[in-house]
């Protein structure tokens, strides 16, 4: 049986209309990380060639950023907060065990808001 955790209200802007932060709790992250199998990086290699849409990689791209959202979400949880605020995205490329390997970090400030 697992208990329901609560939602951690993800925002970009800088306030949360009809909301009053009442703590402040700090900086969090989360972190996502993923590579291309080995086929799927000669394909994406083999369309590159021809352009296009790269499909492959738009997904990865697409389940590293629901990544770093989930772990940002998780961390805000672990330390009280109910909201993050002026979330944001960075995200690199590195190479990895001899593959290229995306990163998307997410970023923002916990905290704890109430209804005014």
């Amino acid at each position: 049986m697992s208990v329901e955790q609560s939602p951690v209200l993800i925002l970009t802007i800088n306030d949360c209309p009809g909301m009053r932060v009442v703590r402040v709790i700090g900086p969090v992250y989360g972190t996502g990380v993923r590579s291309r199998n080995l086929v799927g990086n000669f394909l994406g290699g083999v369309r590159a060639i021809f352009g296009g849409k790269q499909a492959g990689y738009l997904k990865m791209i697409a389940q590293t950023r629901d990544d770093a959202l989930a772990q940002l979400a998780e961390h805000a949880r672990s330390l009280g907060a109910n909201a993050v605020l002026s979330m944001r995205f960075d995200s690199g490329e590195f190479a990895g065990q001899g593959q290229a390997m995306n990163e998307v970090t997410a970023y923002g400030t916990a905290v704890v808001v109430e209804q005014n």
